[in-house]
C-alpha cells in the first residue's frame, strides 16, 4: 500500500532522514518506533506532504506522491493524527467532527460559515464516532474545555472520520491515562479487524508491541530493524 524508498531529508547540517526505506502492507497495524530524534515524525511529515525530501520516493497505492501537495495526498486517502493538538478550540466537539466529514476547501468554509446543511447521515456518523470513543456526553462542549486525553480521543475520531485508506497516527496515546490507552488500543485493533490499515508512531512500548503486527525501528534517520513484535523484542541491535 505504502512504499518509502531511499528517503533523505536534511535540516541544514542535520541529517534527519538518511536512506530510509520501508513498506506498509494493507490491513495491518505497522508501528514506527525509535528514540527521540530518530526521524520518525520527519518521515510522517514527508509522507503527508508537509516536507519534501532531497531525494527518494514515496509510493501510495501505486501513485508517486513524493512531491504532491498536502491536500492532494489527503484526498488520495491518507488521514493523519498529529502529535500536537489540532482541534478548533472555539468550536464544539460536534462541530470539530463535522469538519472531517466535509473537508474539501469549499465545504470546509461553508461549514465554518454555517452554510453546509447537517444531514441525518452526518448526524448518524457523528453519534457513532462519539459512542466509539466514549464521548457522547461531550457533543456540545467546546474543545477548549476538554482535558488533554479527551482532546486526543476527539482528534482520533476526527482522523477516522476523514475519508481515508491509510490512517497515520503520531503518538495517539501520549499523555493519555491508562484507561484511555486501553480504549484506544481496542479501537485500533477493531479497525484493523475491519480491514483498515494503520501506521503509527508511539513511544509506549507495552501499548505498541501489544497491538502492532509489524514493527519498524528507526535510529539516526534510517531503519535498523523490522519484524514482528516478538522478533523486535529480542533483537540485540534494538535492545
Amino acid at each position: 500500500m505504502l512504499k518509502v524508498q531511499n528517503l533523505h531529508k536534511h535540516f541544514g547540517g542535520v541529517k534527519a532522514v538518511k536512506d530510509c526505506s520501508f513498506e506498509v502492507k494493507p490491513h495491518l497495524i505497522t508501528a514506527l518506533i525509535g528514540p527521540n530524534g530518530a526521524g520518525k515524525s520527519t518521515v510522517f511529515n514527508l509522507i503527508s506532504g508537509i516536507l519534501k525530501p532531497e531525494s527518494g520516493k514515496i509510493i501510495f497505492n501505486n501513485i508517486d506522491i513524493t512531491n504532491l501537495s498536502v491536500e492532494r495526498i489527503s484526498n488520495l486517502g491518507i488521514s493523519r493524527l498529529f502529535q500536537q493538538s489540532r482541534l478548533f478550540n472555539n468550536l464544539t466537539v460536534k462541530e470539530n467532527l463535522l469538519l472531517a466529514l466535509d473537508n474539501e476547501d469549499t465545504k470546509f468554509w461553508k461549514n465554518l460559515a454555517g452554510l453546509n446543511p447537517i444531514t441525518q447521515e452526518k448526524e448518524t456518523k457523528i453519534k457513532k464516532m462519539l459512542k466509539l470513543v466514549a464521548m457522547e456526553s461531550f457533543e456540545n462542549n467546546l474543545a477548549r474545555d476538554l482535558s488533554y486525553g479527551q482532546k486526543r480521543l476527539i482528534e482520533l475520531g476526527r482522523t477516522i472520520l476523514n475519508p481515508h485508506i491509510l490512517l497515520m497516527l503520531d503518538e495517539p496515546v501520549a499523555g493519555v491515562n491508562p484507561k484511555l490507552r486501553e480504549n484506544i488500543a481496542k479501537i485500533l485493533v477493531g479497525f484493523k479487524d475491519e480491514g483498515k490499515t494503520i501506521l503509527l508512531i508511539e513511544h509506549d512500548m507495552s501499548f505498541t508491541l501489544k497491538i502492532a503486527d509489524i514493527v519498524i525501528v528507526m535510529d539516526e534517520g534510517r531503519v535498523i530493524a523490522e519484524g514482528k513484535p516478538e522478533e523486535i523484542k529480542n533483537n540485540p541491535q534494538v535492545l
